[in-house]
């Protein structure tokens, strides 16, 4: 009878080895949870300018590679798409020729096979594309997180030096004033000391 449940594996098992490929954050809870943790939750927003490039550069290359692994991957399931053409067309005879209840019963089962290894492509097609599309979503959301703390450290920054400027050329503007003020009243003791004026002061006592 035919069979064709070996083939049916071995496609099986080179989607499933594409998946093991996969590159950096792979398909395992604890290395994701532990990347997460590194690179996108706890984003060390004021660390130095060197350590947040060398952060934002990880995650962009997590992003790439997962794009470039649901690539392979969704290639593998279009490679096997051939394979399930010429499969299904050799079930169908051999269902339609068949002399038996059990030859069409096996028949019948090899065809579920063959839907299971569909079913199989489209779930490692699925989990690779939403893992790349996660990464990016990370990725682009921890790039906002820091372009935010920059621009508010950036804020701070200018409010300081404005303030700082405001207050220079407030005591810029007092202290020639203060400078005015003593140079009056020196002044007017001079004109005191003179002796026109003493005179005057004398004449006003008598």
């Amino acid at each position: 009878p035919l069979t064709i449940v070996q083939p049916l594996q071995d496609q099986i098992r080179q989607t499933q080895q594409l998946l093991n490929e996969a590159q950096r954050i792979a398909y395992d809870v604890r290395t994701i949870e532990g990347a997460f943790d590194q690179h996108y939750k706890n984003v060390p927003l004021g660390a130095s300018q060197r350590a947040m490039v060398e952060g934002a550069e990880a995650r962009w290359q997590n992003s790439v590679v997962a794009f470039e692994d649901a690539l392979k991957v969704q290639a593998g399931t279009v490679a096997n798409i051939e394979g399930s053409r010429e499969a299904l067309g050799s079930l169908v005879s051999a269902s339609q020729s068949a002399t038996g209840a059990l030859q069409a019963a096996q028949a019948g089962n090899q065809l579920l096979a063959l839907q299971a290894r569909q079913l199989a492509d489209l779930t490692a097609t699925i989990a690779a594309t939403g893992r790349a599309q996660a990464l990016d979503a990370a990725e682009r959301a921890a790039a906002k997180a820091q372009a935010r703390e920059q621009f508010e450290a950036v804020s701070r920054y200018s409010s300081a030096l404005s303030a700082r400027r405001i207050g220079l050329i407030r005591d810029g503007h007092q202290a020639p004033r203060a400078h005015r003020c003593r140079c009056v009243r020196r002044s007017r003791h001079r004109d005191d000391d003179r002796p026109a004026a003493r005179g005057a002061r004398a004449g006003a006592a008598s």
